[in-house]
């Protein structure tokens, strides 16, 4: 296959890749300084992810640039929109990790994530309320995509800007948290099932509230009853996604499975740190397991990845 025709299609859930690479060096740096985890690994894995980004990023520049219907068709799809606030959660991660190395490019970091996700959450909820072109099948947890990043907002904000700041990107993202959770347990039990390539994104389901408890332990500077609910909560949807292997066990690798990785590195870093705060030693424990768990999760996914890849099963034209 030509590589233009690859470019072409160069679909902008690739950034989902990205996301998880940059979780995983989160939770390696978290690991390193609160379970004194003697691999000094998350430098060399944040060069990993800047390159990674890089090579992404640049590809699907290309493709708006020379393929711009195909970009704007992308844009207007009504799954594949909630895809395009990954570019500021990532940024807003990575808010997070360079906050120990360097303040201030973390500063410009969090100020492009913080106005991109704002301008991509009002498009995007701007397109909800315009439900013409909406039906009840295109409705999946990849929804909370564009709401999750509100809620990685206050994380690295608190350290710049005045809280309010943080506290209305924090409101914003915990109340639409909680009506999508309802809406999307009510189009999961009531309606047909979402499609095979979408089942993936279960994931998501559990990481705005381990999200939402960092940054409101980061906001309130203590741990209080509604920080606890938001953890357990975030811990008890885990365990359940983890019951419903059977779904993911029988899966053709698609790009999405990547949706597997970010939630996963949300729950572990919040696991983290209810031991940073509780010093309960079964919280150590969790997060070790977790750790193990999620590592081995990445060399999975990019070994799968790098076989799509090389044999051509992504990058081309949906049926």
């Amino acid at each position: 296959m030509p590589f233009m025709e690859r470019i072409k299609n160069f679909p902008i859930s690739f950034f989902a890749i990205i996301l998880g690479m940059s979780g995983f060096t989160l939770v390696f740096q978290k690991a390193e300084k609160i379970l004194s985890l003697s691999v000094p690994l998350s430098n060399y894995l944040l060069v990993i992810t800047v390159i990674l980004f890089a090579i992404v990023f640049l590809l699907y520049l290309m493709k708006m640039i020379l393929f711009t219907d195909n970009f704007i068709n992308e844009f207007n799809h009504p799954i594949k929109l909630n895809f395009f606030p990954l570019i500021a959660k990532i940024l807003l991660v990575n808010s997070v990790i360079l906050l120990a190395l360097n303040k201030s490019a973390s500063k410009y970091l969090w100020i492009a994530g913080t106005i991109l996700q704002l301008l991509f959450s009002i498009i995007i909820i701007s397109s909800w309320i315009n439900h013409s072109k909406y039906e009840i099948h295109h409705l999946n947890p990849a929804w909370f995509i564009p709401i999750v990043g509100f809620v990685i907002v206050p994380i690295a904000g608190i350290e710049f800007y005045n809280h309010e700041i943080s506290w209305f990107f924090f409101s914003i993202g915990i109340i639409f948290w909680i009506v999508l959770f309802t809406i999307i347990i009510n189009r999961v039990i009531f309606h047909h099932p979402i499609a095979d390539k979408l089942i993936p994104t279960f994931f998501i389901l559990f990481a705005p509230p381990a999200i939402a408890f960092i940054a409101y332990v980061k906001l309130t500077g203590h741990l209080d009853p509604f920080a606890k609910i938001l953890y357990y909560f975030s811990l008890f949807m885990f365990i359940l996604i983890i019951f419903q292997f059977k779904k993911f066990r029988k899966l053709n690798f698609f790009l999405s499975w990547w949706a597997y990785s970010f939630p996963l590195a949300a729950i572990t870093i919040a696991t983290i740190f209810m031991y940073h705060l509780t010093k309960v030693i079964l919280f150590k424990y969790i997060s070790v397991i977790l750790l193990v768990s999620f590592s081995l999760l990445i060399i999975y996914l990019s070994i799968k990845t790098l076989k799509a890849i090389f044999s051509k099963q992504i990058c081309v034209e949906e049926e």
